[in-house]
């Protein structure tokens, strides 16, 4: 072993100690190096974890439901069980306050959730539509202008059998 350690750098040093544990010649300069050291702050290497494989299915018939209300539009693209395959609304695409009810709005929502679904090959749909809002006829318009065959339009807004009762008249 070399007498002064103290001016040897510290590579060197690792690499002489691990050549005197494996039987070698410490000035050789082939001898591999066991130690591996790893700076104070250095991050761990983490393993990818190994999930399932997704499988991609195909569904060429599936149910657009469409909530178009006073402040926002919805768009929602499932399978024929109900499974959602791909959705988008007026907030995720950047609208803010009350642009999001606009029919404008509602056509970028449709474009954006045609194109998420389609790696699943959605080729037809039945459309129901809840809601009173502006965006719910721009909505069913822009499913057909992006490739999407409509088979059915249903609106299944919901209506009150007169539940409750009615707030009294304004006096002005």
């Amino acid at each position: 072993m070399v007498e002064d350690q103290t001016t040897m750098p510290v590579a060197e040093s690792a690499k002489n100690i691990a050549a005197e544990v494996n039987g070698q010649d410490p000035m050789s300069s082939d001898a591999p190096i066991e130690t591996e050291k790893k700076a104070k702050g250095s991050k761990k290497t983490l393993k990818a974890k190994k999930g399932k494989k997704k499988i991609q299915r195909s569904v060429p018939i599936g149910n657009a439901y469409i909530k178009a209300t006073y402040n926002n539009t919805i768009v929602s693209l499932t399978d024929q069980t109900g499974n959602v395959i791909a959705f988008s609304s007026a907030g995720a695409n950047g609208f803010k306050g009350p642009k999001k009810a606009t029919p404008y709005a509602a056509s970028v929502i449709v474009r954006e959730a045609v194109n998420k679904a389609k790696p699943f090959g959605l080729k037809d749909v039945n459309v129901f539509v809840r809601g009173v809002g502006m965006g719910r006829e721009s909505a069913v318009r822009g499913l057909n202008a992006n490739g999407l065959n409509v088979l059915a339009i249903k609106d299944v807004t919901p209506v009150p059998h007169n539940g409750c009762r009615r707030r009294k008249p304004r006096r002005v």
